[in-house]
């Protein structure tokens, strides 16, 4: 632990980021693998019709029940896959299969799947949390541990069914939500499109192509300027920049981002980080979120096109080190989800 943080403070001073370190990686899996199975405090996103609908988080989500609320207890599912694909030699690695078998059984994935099932609940955790969900899916489908291909299939009926609901709710979106928090449309629909793209189905590709471009194709000039919004925890402009970078052709994409944020390809394109001003606040911690989300898509886009945007390097190491350390602050408001953002910002790391 001791030399983890001296890690973070080396991080905070301006080395540049690297990949994860097998240290590192054990100390940000103790955080979601000590609350996957932690049922309070919960915030339930639930609609009642009735009193016959009360029940205790477990009971109405016994997969994703922990990490406080449903979405990070998907995304904490997510976080220690990907650890244990990365890292077969991490520490407490069998606890973590157990929890995640438990979890992630075949009976309680269809408890889920009756929930999403309900008239009333067609909308839960549209599209931040679905979003999640198919890259958990992506993750336990590329993992080659023996574990993970029970829990694929598992959990595939469910990953089926909101595939279904992008059907269903994408042609009725009939402007998108730009906000920086759940419920933009640009997140919603990125590792979705991975997703989409993984498993070779091209009519949810096209689902995603359609109407992203519907949506956003005719965006100019994104007022970055007025990043960030008190609570963010996504940017909208990189977000969707994200999804477009997915779904348009390079030469196309180039156009585009031209016109949506010509700024980003100066050289000397700068941004300050998101500052938090407490984080034992659970709606004011999201900005270190954000200062993680900024990082994966300034990472992801140099990785597209290093030609066009190496130059962001220094300044999405710069974001990605601003607020490491606040993963391991010991506030829950901050690391029952921290550390899923920090691992996905290190994930497009090449």
């Amino acid at each position: 632990m001791k030399n983890f943080l001296i890690g973070l403070l080396l991080f905070s001073n301006g080395i540049i980021a690297q990949k994860l370190s097998l240290e590192q990686a054990n100390h940000l899996a103790t955080l979601p693998l000590k609350c996957l199975q932690q049922e309070y405090p919960n915030k339930l996103g639930q609609l009642l019709l009735d009193a016959t609908e009360i029940h205790s988080p477990k009971k109405l989500h016994p997969a994703f029940y922990g990490c406080f609320d449903w979405h990070s207890s998907v995304h904490g599912h997510w976080s220690l896959v990907y650890l244990l694909n990365n890292f077969p030699d991490l520490n407490n690695k069998e606890e973590i299969i157990q929890k995640l078998q438990t979890n992630l059984s075949k009976e309680n994935i269809q408890v889920e799947i009756d929930y999403f099932s309900k008239n009333h609940e067609k909308s839960f955790e549209r599209t931040y949390g679905w979003n999640w969900l198919l890259k958990l899916q992506l993750e336990l489908e590329i993992s080659a541990a023996p574990f993970a291909e029970e829990l694929a299939q598992n959990l595939k009926p469910l990953t089926d069914l909101l595939v279904t609901r992008y059907h269903e709710f994408l042609p009725k979106l009939l402007y998108p939500v730009r906000a920086g928090t759940h419920n933009n449309t640009a997140f919603g629909l990125t590792f979705a499109w991975d997703y989409a793209l993984y498993s070779n189905n091209k009519e949810f590709q096209n689902l995603i192509i359609e109407n992203a471009k519907r949506l956003f194709l005719s965006d100019e000039n994104c007022p970055i300027n007025w990043e960030p919004s008190g609570t963010d925890f996504l940017s909208p402009c990189l977000e969707e920049i994200g999804i477009m970078s997915r779904v348009l052709p390079e030469k196309e994409f180039l156009i585009w981002l031209k016109k949506f944020n010509k700024s980003i390809f100066k050289k000397d394109f700068n941004w300050e980080v998101a500052r938090v001003s407490d984080r034992t606040d659970g709606h004011l911690v999201h900005l270190d979120g954000l200062n993680f989300s900024r990082a994966w898509n300034f990472y992801h886009l140099i990785n597209l096109y290093p030609k066009q945007f190496s130059h962001l390097k220094p300044l999405a190491d710069k974001h990605l080190n601003f607020s490491l350390p606040s993963v391991v602050d010991g506030n829950y408001e901050g690391e029952h989800w921290l550390a899923s953002f920090a691992l996905r910002a290190f994930e497009e790391i090449k």
